[in-house]
Protein backbone atom coordinates (compact mmCIF):
# COMPACT_ATOMS: atom_id res chain seq x y z
CA UNK A 1 0.00 0.00 0.00
CA UNK A 2 1.05 3.47 -0.82
CA UNK A 3 1.93 5.52 2.09
CA UNK A 4 -0.86 7.89 4.15
CA UNK A 5 -0.01 11.46 2.65
CA UNK A 6 1.35 13.88 5.31
CA UNK A 7 -0.78 16.72 6.79
CA UNK A 8 1.12 19.33 4.39
CA UNK A 9 0.65 16.89 1.31
CA UNK A 10 -3.05 16.46 2.27
CA UNK A 11 -3.50 20.12 2.61
CA UNK A 12 -2.05 20.65 -0.90
CA UNK A 13 -4.26 17.78 -1.94
CA UNK A 14 -7.16 19.94 -1.27
CA UNK A 15 -6.08 23.02 -2.45
CA UNK A 16 -5.52 21.43 -6.01
CA UNK A 17 -9.19 19.69 -5.93
CA UNK A 18 -10.70 23.03 -4.42
CA UNK A 19 -8.74 24.89 -7.29
CA UNK A 20 -10.11 22.33 -10.18
CA UNK A 21 -14.30 22.30 -8.81
CA UNK A 22 -13.44 26.21 -8.92
CA UNK A 23 -12.48 25.69 -12.91
CA UNK A 24 -14.90 22.90 -13.24
CA UNK A 25 -17.91 25.37 -11.56
CA UNK A 26 -16.52 28.75 -13.87
CA UNK A 27 -16.33 26.71 -17.09
CA UNK A 28 -19.91 25.28 -16.63
CA UNK A 29 -21.26 28.85 -16.00
CA UNK A 30 -19.53 29.60 -19.28
CA UNK A 31 -21.21 26.72 -20.77
CA UNK A 32 -24.77 27.51 -19.77
CA UNK A 33 -24.51 31.14 -21.19
CA UNK A 34 -23.51 29.62 -24.77
CA UNK A 35 -26.30 27.07 -24.82
CA UNK A 36 -28.65 29.64 -22.96
CA UNK A 37 -27.47 31.84 -25.86
CA UNK A 38 -28.01 29.35 -28.69
CA UNK A 39 -31.48 28.49 -27.28
CA UNK A 40 -32.50 32.10 -27.68
CA UNK A 41 -30.90 32.29 -30.64
CA UNK A 42 -32.70 29.39 -32.21
CA UNK A 43 -36.27 29.54 -30.30
CA UNK A 44 -36.78 33.19 -28.69
CA UNK A 45 -37.40 36.51 -30.26
CA UNK A 46 -35.76 38.26 -33.40
CA UNK A 47 -36.02 41.67 -31.56
CA UNK A 48 -33.48 43.25 -29.60
CA UNK A 49 -35.72 45.43 -27.86
CA UNK A 50 -36.01 46.05 -23.76
CA UNK A 51 -39.10 46.45 -22.45
CA UNK A 52 -39.34 49.89 -20.40
CA UNK A 53 -40.93 47.66 -17.85
CA UNK A 54 -37.46 45.50 -17.18
CA UNK A 55 -35.37 48.62 -17.29
CA UNK A 56 -36.94 50.53 -14.50
CA UNK A 57 -36.92 47.63 -11.93
CA UNK A 58 -32.82 46.34 -13.07
CA UNK A 59 -32.23 49.83 -12.86
CA UNK A 60 -33.96 51.15 -10.22
CA UNK A 61 -35.32 54.40 -11.70
CA UNK A 62 -39.10 54.95 -11.04
CA UNK A 63 -38.75 58.43 -11.06
CA UNK A 64 -40.82 60.16 -13.51
CA UNK A 65 -38.71 61.19 -16.44
CA UNK A 66 -37.26 64.79 -17.02
CA UNK A 67 -38.83 66.76 -20.07
CA UNK A 68 -36.71 67.06 -23.03
CA UNK A 69 -33.21 69.23 -23.18
CA UNK A 70 -33.40 71.77 -26.40
CA UNK A 71 -29.77 73.30 -27.30
CA UNK A 72 -29.29 76.26 -29.44
CA UNK A 73 -29.82 74.48 -32.25
CA UNK A 74 -33.00 73.43 -31.78
CA UNK A 75 -32.43 69.78 -31.13
CA UNK A 76 -34.28 68.02 -28.68
CA UNK A 77 -32.68 65.38 -27.29
CA UNK A 78 -35.16 62.89 -25.42
CA UNK A 79 -33.23 60.97 -23.28
CA UNK A 80 -36.03 58.72 -22.39
CA UNK A 81 -37.18 57.97 -25.47
CA UNK A 82 -35.27 54.48 -25.70
CA UNK A 83 -37.03 53.24 -22.47
CA UNK A 84 -40.61 54.16 -24.31
CA UNK A 85 -42.61 51.70 -25.98
CA UNK A 86 -42.82 53.25 -29.55
CA UNK A 87 -46.08 54.80 -30.56
CA UNK A 88 -48.60 52.53 -32.05
CA UNK A 89 -49.46 53.15 -35.69
CA UNK A 90 -53.30 53.86 -36.28
CA UNK A 91 -54.63 51.12 -37.97
CA UNK A 92 -54.67 51.34 -41.49
CA UNK A 93 -57.79 51.03 -43.40
CA UNK A 94 -58.32 47.64 -44.68
CA UNK A 95 -61.23 48.17 -46.88
CA UNK A 96 -60.43 48.00 -50.86
CA UNK A 97 -59.68 51.20 -52.45
CA UNK A 98 -61.36 51.91 -55.80
CA UNK A 99 -59.00 50.87 -58.20
CA UNK A 100 -59.72 53.06 -61.14
CA UNK A 101 -56.07 52.53 -62.69
CA UNK A 102 -57.49 48.65 -63.66
CA UNK A 103 -58.92 47.15 -66.44
CA UNK A 104 -62.27 46.31 -66.12
CA UNK A 105 -64.20 43.11 -67.21
CA UNK A 106 -67.60 43.77 -66.83
CA UNK A 107 -70.81 40.94 -66.47
CA UNK A 108 -74.20 41.89 -66.76
CA UNK A 109 -76.65 39.79 -65.10
CA UNK A 110 -80.43 40.77 -66.09
CA UNK A 111 -83.26 39.55 -64.36
CA UNK A 112 -85.26 36.25 -65.05
CA UNK A 113 -88.42 38.53 -65.74
CA UNK A 114 -86.95 40.85 -67.85
CA UNK A 115 -85.25 38.01 -70.04
CA UNK A 116 -88.53 36.22 -70.74
CA UNK A 117 -90.65 39.91 -71.82
CA UNK A 118 -87.53 42.47 -72.51
CA UNK A 119 -90.97 44.52 -73.74
CA UNK A 120 -92.39 45.20 -71.12
CA UNK A 121 -89.61 47.26 -69.20
CA UNK A 122 -87.52 49.68 -68.92
CA UNK A 123 -84.01 50.21 -67.26
CA UNK A 124 -84.22 52.86 -64.80
CA UNK A 125 -81.22 52.84 -63.02
CA UNK A 126 -78.63 49.94 -61.96
CA UNK A 127 -76.55 48.38 -58.69
CA UNK A 128 -72.70 47.97 -59.31
CA UNK A 129 -70.53 45.95 -57.30
CA UNK A 130 -66.87 45.77 -57.28
CA UNK A 131 -64.29 43.40 -56.83
CA UNK A 132 -60.45 42.62 -57.16
CA UNK A 133 -60.05 39.97 -59.23
CA UNK A 134 -56.95 38.22 -60.81
CA UNK A 135 -55.65 36.06 -63.84
CA UNK A 136 -53.04 34.03 -64.30
CA UNK A 137 -49.73 34.65 -66.30
CA UNK A 138 -49.93 33.20 -69.56
CA UNK A 139 -47.26 32.14 -72.11
CA UNK A 140 -47.67 33.54 -75.73
CA UNK A 141 -45.95 33.02 -78.93
CA UNK A 142 -44.65 35.78 -79.83
CA UNK A 143 -44.55 35.39 -83.95
CA UNK A 144 -42.41 38.12 -85.72
CA UNK A 145 -43.43 38.63 -89.32
CA UNK A 146 -41.07 39.95 -92.36
CA UNK A 147 -42.61 40.57 -95.47
CA UNK A 148 -40.33 39.75 -98.70
CA UNK A 149 -40.90 42.45 -101.29
CA UNK A 150 -40.13 42.21 -105.51
CA UNK A 151 -40.54 44.88 -107.96
CA UNK A 152 -43.16 44.66 -109.69
CA UNK A 153 -41.40 46.16 -112.99
CA UNK A 154 -37.83 46.13 -113.25
CA UNK A 155 -36.42 49.63 -115.04
CA UNK A 156 -35.09 49.05 -118.08
CA UNK A 157 -30.95 49.72 -117.98
CA UNK A 158 -31.13 48.75 -114.10
CA UNK A 159 -28.92 46.08 -112.76
CA UNK A 160 -32.00 43.93 -110.96
CA UNK A 161 -32.92 44.44 -108.01
CA UNK A 162 -33.38 41.36 -104.95
CA UNK A 163 -36.00 40.78 -103.17
CA UNK A 164 -36.12 42.98 -100.25
CA UNK A 165 -36.76 41.71 -96.41
CA UNK A 166 -36.27 43.53 -93.55
CA UNK A 167 -33.39 42.75 -91.39
CA UNK A 168 -34.24 40.98 -87.62
CA UNK A 169 -34.27 43.24 -84.99
CA UNK A 170 -30.54 42.44 -82.62
CA UNK A 171 -31.87 40.08 -80.03
CA UNK A 172 -29.97 38.62 -77.04
CA UNK A 173 -29.17 35.59 -78.35
CA UNK A 174 -29.13 34.46 -82.20
CA UNK A 175 -31.26 31.90 -83.41
CA UNK A 176 -33.00 32.05 -79.23
CA UNK A 177 -36.53 30.55 -78.91
CA UNK A 178 -36.33 32.72 -75.47
CA UNK A 179 -38.08 36.22 -75.62
CA UNK A 180 -37.36 39.07 -73.25
CA UNK A 181 -41.00 38.80 -71.56
CA UNK A 182 -39.83 35.11 -70.67
CA UNK A 183 -36.22 35.93 -69.63
CA UNK A 184 -37.77 38.64 -67.71
CA UNK A 185 -39.92 36.24 -65.89
CA UNK A 186 -37.71 33.38 -65.43
CA UNK A 187 -34.67 35.79 -63.74
CA UNK A 188 -37.56 37.84 -61.57
CA UNK A 189 -39.15 34.22 -60.25
CA UNK A 190 -35.78 33.31 -59.15
CA UNK A 191 -34.31 35.92 -57.65
CA UNK A 192 -37.10 38.64 -56.82
CA UNK A 193 -40.14 35.74 -55.62
CA UNK A 194 -37.37 33.16 -54.49
CA UNK A 195 -38.77 30.38 -56.77
CA UNK A 196 -36.22 27.92 -57.53
CA UNK A 197 -35.94 26.70 -61.07
CA UNK A 198 -37.26 23.07 -60.74
CA UNK A 199 -40.08 24.57 -59.26
CA UNK A 200 -40.95 26.95 -61.57
CA UNK A 201 -40.27 23.93 -64.30
CA UNK A 202 -43.29 22.43 -62.68
CA UNK A 203 -45.86 25.33 -62.45
CA UNK A 204 -44.56 25.82 -66.25
CA UNK A 205 -45.30 22.23 -66.79
CA UNK A 206 -48.51 21.34 -64.60
CA UNK A 207 -50.24 25.16 -64.93
CA UNK A 208 -49.59 26.18 -68.65
CA UNK A 209 -48.55 22.93 -70.32
CA UNK A 210 -45.15 24.34 -71.58
CA UNK A 211 -41.91 22.05 -71.18
CA UNK A 212 -39.22 24.07 -70.13
CA UNK A 213 -36.43 21.81 -68.25
CA UNK A 214 -34.83 23.52 -65.84
CA UNK A 215 -31.50 23.05 -67.59
CA UNK A 216 -32.84 25.37 -69.99
CA UNK A 217 -33.81 27.97 -67.37
CA UNK A 218 -30.38 27.69 -66.53
CA UNK A 219 -29.14 28.78 -69.45
CA UNK A 220 -31.73 31.63 -69.53
CA UNK A 221 -30.55 33.12 -66.35
CA UNK A 222 -26.97 32.77 -67.54
CA UNK A 223 -27.94 34.71 -70.65
CA UNK A 224 -29.51 37.29 -68.66
CA UNK A 225 -26.52 37.64 -65.97
CA UNK A 226 -24.28 38.04 -69.62
CA UNK A 227 -26.52 41.51 -70.56
CA UNK A 228 -27.12 42.73 -67.01
CA UNK A 229 -23.56 42.82 -66.60
CA UNK A 230 -22.37 46.16 -68.35
CA UNK A 231 -25.42 47.79 -66.28
CA UNK A 232 -23.63 46.25 -62.94
CA UNK A 233 -20.54 47.88 -63.54
CA UNK A 234 -22.18 51.17 -63.37
CA UNK A 235 -24.34 50.25 -60.53
CA UNK A 236 -20.12 49.73 -58.80
CA UNK A 237 -18.94 52.75 -60.07
CA UNK A 238 -21.68 55.00 -58.90
CA UNK A 239 -21.72 53.17 -55.40
CA UNK A 240 -17.98 54.10 -54.94
CA UNK A 241 -18.20 57.50 -56.01
CA UNK A 242 -19.70 59.06 -52.95
CA UNK A 243 -16.95 58.35 -50.66
CA UNK A 244 -18.32 56.74 -48.36
CA UNK A 245 -19.96 52.83 -48.12
CA UNK A 246 -20.83 50.23 -46.10
CA UNK A 247 -19.71 46.87 -46.48
CA UNK A 248 -21.13 43.53 -45.17
CA UNK A 249 -20.97 39.27 -46.12
CA UNK A 250 -23.20 36.40 -45.60
CA UNK A 251 -22.76 33.04 -46.08
CA UNK A 252 -24.17 31.64 -49.66
CA UNK A 253 -23.38 27.33 -49.94
CA UNK A 254 -22.75 26.12 -53.49
CA UNK A 255 -22.35 22.66 -55.29
CA UNK A 256 -18.42 21.82 -55.82
CA UNK A 257 -17.90 19.26 -57.53
CA UNK A 258 -15.57 15.79 -56.49
CA UNK A 259 -15.99 17.01 -53.16
CA UNK A 260 -19.05 15.04 -52.19
CA UNK A 261 -20.69 18.05 -50.62
CA UNK A 262 -21.53 21.80 -50.77
CA UNK A 263 -19.13 24.19 -49.86
CA UNK A 264 -19.16 27.59 -48.52
CA UNK A 265 -19.65 30.93 -49.80
CA UNK A 266 -20.05 34.69 -49.58
CA UNK A 267 -22.09 37.30 -50.92
CA UNK A 268 -20.22 40.68 -50.17
CA UNK A 269 -22.65 43.33 -49.96
CA UNK A 270 -21.59 46.79 -50.78
CA UNK A 271 -23.78 50.05 -50.17
CA UNK A 272 -23.61 53.90 -50.41
CA UNK A 273 -26.21 55.04 -47.84
CA UNK A 274 -26.26 58.35 -48.33
CA UNK A 275 -29.86 59.47 -50.60
CA UNK A 276 -29.37 58.32 -54.26
CA UNK A 277 -26.93 56.00 -53.35
CA UNK A 278 -26.55 52.51 -55.23
CA UNK A 279 -25.09 49.07 -53.87
CA UNK A 280 -23.61 45.97 -55.88
CA UNK A 281 -23.56 42.02 -54.80
CA UNK A 282 -19.99 41.06 -54.86
CA UNK A 283 -19.51 36.74 -54.89
CA UNK A 284 -16.33 34.73 -53.78
CA UNK A 285 -15.88 31.24 -52.23
CA UNK A 286 -13.12 33.30 -50.01
CA UNK A 287 -13.82 35.35 -46.75
CA UNK A 288 -10.24 36.70 -46.64
CA UNK A 289 -9.01 40.55 -47.04
CA UNK A 290 -7.93 39.21 -50.37
CA UNK A 291 -11.43 39.62 -51.82
CA UNK A 292 -11.79 42.91 -50.28
CA UNK A 293 -8.70 44.23 -52.91
CA UNK A 294 -10.91 43.06 -55.54
CA UNK A 295 -14.21 44.80 -54.13
CA UNK A 296 -13.10 48.13 -53.47
CA UNK A 297 -11.25 50.19 -56.54
CA UNK A 298 -7.48 50.69 -55.99
CA UNK A 299 -8.47 54.69 -56.39
CA UNK A 300 -10.95 54.64 -53.94
CA UNK A 301 -10.56 56.73 -51.30
CA UNK A 302 -13.02 57.55 -48.28
CA UNK A 303 -15.07 56.09 -45.30
CA UNK A 304 -15.94 52.22 -44.89
CA UNK A 305 -18.11 51.25 -42.35
CA UNK A 306 -18.02 47.49 -41.69
CA UNK A 307 -18.17 45.74 -38.33
CA UNK A 308 -15.78 44.30 -36.35
CA UNK A 309 -14.03 41.66 -38.86
CA UNK A 310 -10.19 41.53 -38.90
CA UNK A 311 -10.32 41.35 -42.42
CA UNK A 312 -11.57 44.86 -42.67
CA UNK A 313 -7.74 46.25 -40.89
CA UNK A 314 -6.06 43.52 -42.78
CA UNK A 315 -7.02 45.13 -46.09
CA UNK A 316 -6.36 48.66 -44.99
CA UNK A 317 -2.40 47.43 -44.11
CA UNK A 318 -2.41 45.91 -46.87
CA UNK A 319 -3.72 49.29 -49.22
CA UNK A 320 -1.02 51.35 -46.45
CA UNK A 321 1.91 49.17 -47.72
CA UNK A 322 1.13 49.93 -51.86
CA UNK A 323 0.88 52.97 -50.80
CA UNK A 324 -2.65 53.49 -52.03
CA UNK A 325 -5.23 56.51 -51.19
CA UNK A 326 -6.44 56.57 -47.15
CA UNK A 327 -9.25 54.87 -45.81
CA UNK A 328 -10.99 55.66 -42.72
CA UNK A 329 -12.61 52.52 -41.23
CA UNK A 330 -16.03 53.08 -39.11
CA UNK A 331 -17.47 50.82 -36.73
CA UNK A 332 -20.70 49.76 -36.13
CA UNK A 333 -22.60 50.31 -32.80
CA UNK A 334 -25.18 48.34 -33.60
CA UNK A 335 -22.76 45.33 -33.75
CA UNK A 336 -21.58 46.32 -30.06
CA UNK A 337 -25.22 46.48 -28.68
CA UNK A 338 -26.24 43.23 -30.20
CA UNK A 339 -23.23 41.72 -27.90
CA UNK A 340 -24.33 43.13 -24.46
CA UNK A 341 -27.95 42.35 -25.49
CA UNK A 342 -26.75 38.70 -25.77
CA UNK A 343 -24.99 38.87 -22.27
CA UNK A 344 -27.94 41.00 -20.37
CA UNK A 345 -29.75 37.82 -19.19
CA UNK A 346 -26.23 36.65 -17.20
CA UNK A 347 -25.17 40.26 -16.11
CA UNK A 348 -27.51 41.93 -15.20
CA UNK A 349 -27.72 45.90 -14.83
CA UNK A 350 -24.48 45.86 -15.77
CA UNK A 351 -24.73 45.07 -19.28
CA UNK A 352 -28.74 46.84 -19.25
CA UNK A 353 -26.47 50.00 -18.64
CA UNK A 354 -24.43 50.51 -21.57
CA UNK A 355 -27.64 49.34 -23.56
CA UNK A 356 -29.37 52.13 -21.75
CA UNK A 357 -25.89 54.48 -23.37
CA UNK A 358 -26.42 53.51 -26.22
CA UNK A 359 -30.07 53.48 -27.11
CA UNK A 360 -29.73 57.30 -25.68
CA UNK A 361 -27.22 57.98 -28.75
CA UNK A 362 -29.87 56.14 -30.92
CA UNK A 363 -32.79 58.49 -29.68
CA UNK A 364 -30.38 61.49 -31.27
CA UNK A 365 -29.87 59.78 -34.59
CA UNK A 366 -33.74 59.19 -34.70
CA UNK A 367 -34.86 62.67 -34.01
CA UNK A 368 -32.27 64.01 -36.34
CA UNK A 369 -33.51 61.75 -38.96
CA UNK A 370 -36.83 62.59 -37.88
CA UNK A 371 -36.31 66.39 -38.17
CA UNK A 372 -34.70 65.60 -41.39
CA UNK A 373 -31.16 67.22 -40.50
CA UNK A 374 -28.53 67.94 -42.93
CA UNK A 375 -25.28 66.61 -42.39
CA UNK A 376 -23.88 70.26 -41.20
CA UNK A 377 -26.60 69.76 -38.22
CA UNK A 378 -26.32 66.44 -37.73
CA UNK A 379 -22.34 67.39 -36.58
CA UNK A 380 -23.41 70.07 -34.02
CA UNK A 381 -25.85 67.95 -32.42
CA UNK A 382 -23.51 64.68 -32.09
CA UNK A 383 -20.55 66.99 -30.75
CA UNK A 384 -23.08 68.41 -28.08
CA UNK A 385 -25.07 65.72 -27.12
CA UNK A 386 -23.83 62.35 -28.51
CA UNK A 387 -20.22 63.01 -27.69
CA UNK A 388 -20.79 63.39 -23.56
CA UNK A 389 -22.57 59.78 -23.90
CA UNK A 390 -19.66 58.15 -25.65
CA UNK A 391 -17.55 59.42 -22.89
CA UNK A 392 -19.41 58.35 -20.25
CA UNK A 393 -20.11 54.93 -21.76
CA UNK A 394 -15.92 54.33 -22.48
CA UNK A 395 -15.39 54.88 -19.02
CA UNK A 396 -17.55 52.50 -18.07
CA UNK A 397 -16.35 50.03 -20.44
CA UNK A 398 -13.09 50.87 -18.54
CA UNK A 399 -14.20 50.51 -15.36
CA UNK A 400 -16.08 46.62 -16.85
CA UNK A 401 -12.63 45.43 -18.39
CA UNK A 402 -10.65 46.13 -15.28
CA UNK A 403 -13.39 44.71 -13.01
CA UNK A 404 -11.86 40.88 -11.98
CA UNK A 405 -15.14 39.10 -11.56
CA UNK A 406 -16.04 39.63 -15.22
CA UNK A 407 -14.35 36.80 -16.71
CA UNK A 408 -12.97 37.25 -19.65
CA UNK A 409 -14.77 34.27 -21.75
CA UNK A 410 -17.91 35.05 -20.00
CA UNK A 411 -20.54 37.11 -22.52
CA UNK A 412 -20.37 40.07 -20.72
CA UNK A 413 -16.21 40.43 -20.78
CA UNK A 414 -16.41 39.32 -24.66
CA UNK A 415 -19.05 41.96 -25.46
CA UNK A 416 -16.81 44.54 -23.21
CA UNK A 417 -13.46 43.74 -25.10
CA UNK A 418 -15.12 43.45 -28.51
CA UNK A 419 -16.25 47.01 -28.10
CA UNK A 420 -13.18 48.47 -26.21
CA UNK A 421 -11.38 46.85 -29.19
CA UNK A 422 -12.83 49.11 -32.20
CA UNK A 423 -13.81 52.16 -29.81
CA UNK A 424 -12.00 54.25 -32.32
CA UNK A 425 -14.01 53.02 -35.22
CA UNK A 426 -16.71 53.98 -33.20
CA UNK A 427 -16.43 57.09 -32.50
CA UNK A 428 -15.88 58.12 -36.26
CA UNK A 429 -19.41 58.50 -37.17
CA UNK A 430 -19.58 61.57 -34.58
CA UNK A 431 -17.03 63.72 -36.61
CA UNK A 432 -18.47 63.46 -40.13
CA UNK A 433 -22.77 63.86 -40.32
CA UNK A 434 -22.92 62.02 -43.44
CA UNK A 435 -21.93 58.95 -41.57
CA UNK A 436 -24.44 56.66 -39.63
CA UNK A 437 -24.39 55.24 -36.61
CA UNK A 438 -24.58 51.69 -37.74
CA UNK A 439 -24.38 49.39 -40.86
CA UNK A 440 -27.80 48.03 -40.53
CA UNK A 441 -29.12 49.47 -43.73
CA UNK A 442 -26.66 47.15 -45.76
CA UNK A 443 -27.51 44.33 -43.55
CA UNK A 444 -31.25 45.20 -44.48
CA UNK A 445 -29.94 45.24 -48.17
CA UNK A 446 -28.59 41.09 -47.84
CA UNK A 447 -32.17 40.39 -46.50
CA UNK A 448 -33.67 39.40 -50.31
CA UNK A 449 -30.85 36.56 -50.37
CA UNK A 450 -31.54 34.92 -46.93
CA UNK A 451 -34.76 34.51 -47.93
CA UNK A 452 -34.06 33.18 -51.41
CA UNK A 453 -31.46 30.43 -49.97
CA UNK A 454 -34.12 28.99 -47.41
CA UNK A 455 -35.99 28.47 -50.88
CA UNK A 456 -32.98 27.55 -53.15
CA UNK A 457 -30.70 25.99 -50.51
CA UNK A 458 -27.72 26.34 -52.13
CA UNK A 459 -25.84 28.03 -55.54
CA UNK A 460 -25.64 25.36 -58.22
CA UNK A 461 -21.68 25.94 -58.92
CA UNK A 462 -19.04 28.19 -58.39
CA UNK A 463 -19.37 30.09 -61.87
CA UNK A 464 -23.10 30.83 -60.92
CA UNK A 465 -22.16 32.59 -57.59
CA UNK A 466 -21.26 36.16 -59.98
CA UNK A 467 -24.11 35.35 -62.25
CA UNK A 468 -26.26 35.47 -59.00
CA UNK A 469 -24.69 38.56 -57.67
CA UNK A 470 -24.96 40.86 -60.90
CA UNK A 471 -28.87 40.31 -60.66
CA UNK A 472 -28.82 40.70 -57.38
CA UNK A 473 -27.39 44.09 -57.71
CA UNK A 474 -29.98 45.14 -60.87
CA UNK A 475 -33.05 44.10 -58.93
CA UNK A 476 -31.57 45.10 -55.15
CA UNK A 477 -31.46 48.97 -57.34
CA UNK A 478 -35.26 48.40 -58.84
CA UNK A 479 -36.28 47.88 -55.34
CA UNK A 480 -34.51 51.00 -54.37
CA UNK A 481 -35.73 53.31 -56.50
CA UNK A 482 -39.61 51.57 -57.00
CA UNK A 483 -39.05 49.63 -60.14
CA UNK A 484 -41.17 46.91 -61.56
CA UNK A 485 -38.54 44.71 -61.91
CA UNK A 486 -40.56 43.06 -64.48
CA UNK A 487 -41.28 45.79 -66.99
CA UNK A 488 -37.93 46.92 -66.36
CA UNK A 489 -35.93 43.63 -67.33
CA UNK A 490 -38.14 43.23 -70.05
CA UNK A 491 -37.59 46.48 -71.77
CA UNK A 492 -34.16 46.34 -70.91
CA UNK A 493 -33.51 43.15 -72.76
CA UNK A 494 -35.62 44.55 -75.64
CA UNK A 495 -33.22 47.60 -75.77
CA UNK A 496 -30.07 45.99 -74.91
CA UNK A 497 -28.81 44.19 -77.58
CA UNK A 498 -29.35 47.78 -80.22
CA UNK A 499 -27.71 50.10 -77.78
CA UNK A 500 -23.98 51.01 -77.51
CA UNK A 501 -21.80 50.86 -74.31
CA UNK A 502 -22.27 54.64 -74.25
CA UNK A 503 -25.77 54.68 -73.92
CA UNK A 504 -25.97 51.81 -71.30
CA UNK A 505 -26.61 54.87 -68.41
CA UNK A 506 -30.19 55.24 -70.10
CA UNK A 507 -31.11 52.18 -68.78
CA UNK A 508 -29.61 52.07 -64.97
CA UNK A 509 -33.15 51.73 -62.39
CA UNK A 510 -32.77 55.34 -61.20
CA UNK A 511 -32.60 56.80 -65.22
CA UNK A 512 -35.36 54.57 -66.23
CA UNK A 513 -37.73 55.07 -63.22
CA UNK A 514 -36.58 59.10 -64.13
CA UNK A 515 -37.97 58.58 -67.86
CA UNK A 516 -40.99 56.44 -67.35
CA UNK A 517 -42.36 59.21 -64.63
CA UNK A 518 -41.67 62.24 -67.03
CA UNK A 519 -43.20 60.23 -70.23
CA UNK A 520 -46.06 59.61 -67.86
CA UNK A 521 -46.14 63.36 -66.88
CA UNK A 522 -46.25 64.13 -70.50
CA UNK A 523 -49.19 61.63 -71.23
CA UNK A 524 -51.10 63.13 -68.37
CA UNK A 525 -50.26 66.87 -69.31
CA UNK A 526 -51.64 66.16 -73.09
CA UNK A 527 -54.79 64.46 -71.78
CA UNK A 528 -55.90 67.40 -69.34
CA UNK A 529 -55.02 69.90 -72.63
CA UNK A 530 -57.64 67.58 -74.46
CA UNK A 531 -60.12 67.19 -72.50
CA UNK A 532 -60.11 71.30 -71.76
CA UNK A 533 -60.62 71.79 -76.03
CA UNK A 534 -64.30 73.47 -76.57
CA UNK A 535 -67.04 70.94 -77.91
CA UNK A 536 -67.93 71.74 -81.54
CA UNK A 537 -70.88 73.89 -81.76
Amino acid sequence: MPPEPTLPEALALLAQRDARIVELETELKLLRQKVDLLVRKIFGKKSEQLSSAQLELLLGETAEAPPPKTDACGVELDLQAARRKPPVAPKKDRRMRRLDDLPVREEIIEPKEVLQAPERFRRIGEETTERLDYEPGRFLCLRTVRPTYALRRQPAGEPALAPLTAPLPPMLQERSTWAPGLVAHVVVSKYADHLPLYRQEDIYRLRHGVELPRQSLARVVELAAFWLQLICLRLRERTFAGGYVQIDETVIRYLAPKHGQTKQGYFWTVLAPNAGGEGFFHWSPSRGAKVLAEIVPAEFAGRLQADGYEAYPAFLRQREAEDSPPIVLVGCLAHARRKFFEAHPHSGKLALWVIRQIDQLYALEEKLRQDRACPRLREVARALWARPVLTRLHKGLQILFSRRDILPRSALGQAVRYTLGLWDRLEVFVEDGRLEIDNNRVENAIRPTAVGKKNWLFIGSEAAGPRAAIIYTVLASCRRHGVDPFEYLRDVFTRLPAMTTGQIDELLPAAWADARRAQASVVNKTHTSVEALPLAA
